[in-house]
């Protein structure tokens, strides 16, 4: 359990960087746009990340076994 975890946040390391070393200026871009939104806004915007997160999770442990 603890290694699928410490797993999963060396991807989303990986991700990220990926974002950052291939495309620094959209980075850039999207971090003022955000920066532009209220807080509720980029509340939302989390919370859908987030509910996409658990459903590809989901799908990828129950259907793609």
């Amino acid at each position: 359990m603890v290694s699928d975890i410490v797993t999963i946040l060396g991807c989303v390391a990986v991700l990220e960087g990926l974002v950052l070393a291939l495309a620094p200026s959209r980075f850039e871009e999207l971090v003022n746009w955000l920066s532009k939104l209220d807080i509720s806004a980029r509340r939302q915007i989390g919370l859908i990340i987030v509910a996409v997160g658990v459903i590809i999770v989901w799908i990828s442990k129950y259907f793609l076994i």
